[in-house]
């Protein structure tokens, strides 16, 4: 190394790495370190009888999510998801009907029910736009909308980047952005183009593997689940009734008996009685005027506490 005169510079000498005690040491997951005393006890061919021929041995998982049976689970690699969802986790609370799932933690990606006889291995879960990660498996039914399961993991990614890249620290932000603009009913079909490319760009830029893997929910949703995503921008509809900002609500004015409930719940302040009207039973009704209808974020609050019901949803 040639110092500014160009002669030569020595090279800084770099510290000795030690471990525990001074040994060395290895760093992994307790998931590693459980497996590694059966290994010994029982051999390499045992273990690597058990699983895929490329994906070996066993594989823990935190289920959770809408699924009956919660908890920590243990399956053989190539365990299909069905048999994971249906088998151990005893299927869907309610009656209602699987709709994805998504695995790998916050960074990982949504599988669809369609293809809930995927086998679980590291192979099969990438090739379908997921990975196994940190082991998470989360369960979804019908009720859970895809567009605000995207942001909701995408807050958790934006949270912690550590902000040293800019594809990272950046890009996550404003794919954020276009996902909240899309959820408020303010999308345009653009913003799945600027989704899909922003994404790309944040996978191949980032220095880690969390920037390299924030886009995975955004990317599968956008594959598995575009018809949401269309039905937000197009329709003005969150078809599984989840995004407030696309709840609109109206009062029935001829059933109104202006007890004012309402207005007392309501955050924005936009519930007024309409002093110069009066319906058929002699009240004031309670109104939302049409250049306020805009500020309503879709909270129910009035609906949940109207005596008479007469609050109604207009349109999801």
């Amino acid at each position: 190394i040639e110092g500014h005169r160009g002669e030569p510079r020595p090279r800084p000498p770099f510290p000795a790495v030690k471990g525990l005690f001074g040994k060395p040491t290895i760093l992994n997951n307790v998931e590693t370190y459980a497996n590694i005393p059966r290994i010994i006890l029982k051999g390499a061919d045992w273990f690597s009888k058990i699983g895929t021929e490329k994906s070996k041995g066993t594989k823990v998982f935190a289920l959770g999510g809408k699924i009956n049976n919660t908890g920590l689970v243990e399956v053989p690699m190539g365990t299909t998801l069905r048999e994971i969802v249906e088998d151990i986790g005893g299927g869907i609370p309610n009656g209602k009907k699987f709709k994805a799932a998504q695995t790998g933690g916050p960074s990982g990606g949504c599988i669809p029910a369609e293809l809930i006889d995927t086998p679980i291995d590291y192979d099969s879960l990438i090739a379908i736009g997921s990975m196994m990660g940190s082991g998470g498996l989360i369960v979804m039914d019908e009720d859970n909308c895809m567009v605000d399961i995207a942001k909701f993991f995408l807050e958790f990614t934006v949270d912690e980047s550590c902000g040293k890249c800019t594809p990272c620290r950046v890009g996550t932000k404003r794919l954020l952005e276009i996902l909240t603009k899309i959820t408020d009913g303010n999308g345009t079909m653009e913003d799945l183009d600027r989704l899909e490319s922003l994404a790309e760009a944040i996978k191949a830029g980032s220095l880690c593997g969390l920037g390299q893997t924030a886009p995975n929910p955004v990317l599968s949703t956008l594959k598995y689940f575009r018809d949401e995503y269309e039905a937000h921008i197009i329709d003005k509809t969150c078809p599984a009734h989840v995004c407030k900002g696309l709840a609109k609500y109206e009062i029935d004015p001829e059933k109104c008996k202006g007890c004012g409930l309402c207005i007392t719940v309501c955050p924005k302040n936009i519930i007024v009685m309409e002093e110069t009207a009066t319906n058929r039973k002699g009240y004031h009704p309670a109104t939302v005027r049409p250049e306020d209808m805009e500020k309503c974020v879709g909270c129910a609050s009035c609906a949940k506490i109207c005596p008479d019901s007469i609050i109604t949803v207009e349109r999801f």
